[in-house]
């Protein structure tokens, strides 16, 4: 077989491959599998990296939002010292537009008492429409937590707070080898998305919970490597609910450009069998925006009233890495068509 027949081969293979995916995604899907245009519109990054000697003066990731009363609080993990030395903690920044970001004065907000374990990749509890949503007319969030340099193990715990300032104490571990959580809850209780981080490849799993507390997981992970582009590992999904489907962005590292990751896009009827899309990934570094040349990963994405979404993100730049992450970001989709525009 010349070299030319093995490419013509090759792409009649990908292409019917494509085409039995396409047969097989739900109708209902379509519209969310269709162009998803992120416009990055802000001229720098939305918060950075602290003055020296604070708390979040090295690294910085991992936003979560919550927009109450036209108000925006977005809650991130920073820290100082090395790759293995650093410990993250909570800080808290607050917005009228979601644009522009102002950290609090006292920050950082919530942290483990014995300065050893890192308060990592929060996730509040939300609707199934991604909205917050308060128990006992409190926040609750979920976040996973390793010190690093003494062990991997990762570990899933608990915080509430009535203002975002004052959070209680770290519960107990809820899970094992948990990293970057989403919380929906729903009539059927709740259900959580995480990265197992048990093993490499990471992947993604799903469990759900009556209380929020005691956890059945899954056996078989929800989201695997099936696209060329993804490698690695599969990290922070994002999920919520619009027009009865359940929508997910995830990171990876990208195969073809070393160095670098990307935000992927699947949909999901029920939460459990995902339908990625064929475009993937979405959401790319920009090379010409220095503060988000190379990496552009964990983040928080929030359905707006206009029928779009914005998503927060955090960025690292090129190396090489002082800076595990750098920057956190803020990007704008206009959403799919109207669903009448995909009927026949």
């Amino acid at each position: 077989m010349t070299p030319g027949t093995r490419a013509l081969t090759a792409a009649l293979l990908s292409t019917l491959m494509l085409s039995a995916a396409a047969a097989e995604t739900p109708p209902q899907l379509a519209r969310w599998l269709g162009p998803q245009q992120w416009e990055k519109d802000t001229p720098g990054p939305i918060v950075q990296l602290g003055e020296e000697g604070t708390f979040d003066d090295t690294h910085i990731f991992a936003p979560a939002v919550a927009l109450e009363d036209g108000a925006y609080q977005l809650w991130y993990c920073g820290s100082r010292g090395t790759r293995h030395t650093r410990v993250f903690r909570l800080g808290l920044a607050t917005s009228f537009n979601g644009k522009q970001f102002e950290k609090y004065a006292h920050n950082p907000v919530l942290a483990f008492a014995d300065g050893k374990r890192s308060v990592l990749t929060p996730g509040l509890l939300r609707n199934a429409d991604g909205s917050v949503l308060r128990e006992d007319a409190k926040l609750r969030m979920w976040f996973s937590a390793t010190a690093f340099g003494e062990t991997e193990l990762h570990t899933l715990h608990q915080s509430t707070s009535s203002d975002g300032i004052h959070w209680a104490k770290p519960s107990p571990p809820q899970l094992e080898h948990v990293y970057c959580p989403t919380v929906l809850k729903s009539d059927d209780g709740y259900q959580l998305w995480y990265v197992d981080v048990a093993t490499r490849p990471w992947k993604i799993r799903y469990a759900t919970s009556g209380d929020g507390r005691a956890w059945d997981v899954r056996a078989e992970p929800v989201l695997d490597f099936t696209q060329d582009w993804e490698s690695g590992i599969l990290v922070y999904p994002c999920v919520l609910q619009a027009d009865g489907v359940y929508l997910m962005w995830y990171g990876s590292y990208q195969a073809d450009v070393k160095q670098t990751t990307a935000i992927g896009f699947a949909a999901s009827l029920d939460g459990i069998t995902w339908h990625k899309h064929a475009q993937n990934p979405v959401l790319r570094p920009s090379p010409d925006r220095a503060w988000e040349s190379n990496y552009v990963t964990s983040g928080c994405v929030l359905r707006m009233a206009d029928g779009s979404f914005r998503y927060w993100y955090a960025s690292r730049k090129a190396p090489p890495f002082t800076n595990l992450y750098f920057a956190i970001n803020t990007a704008r989709w206009t959403g799919p068509p109207p669903e009448d525009a995909t009927a026949p």
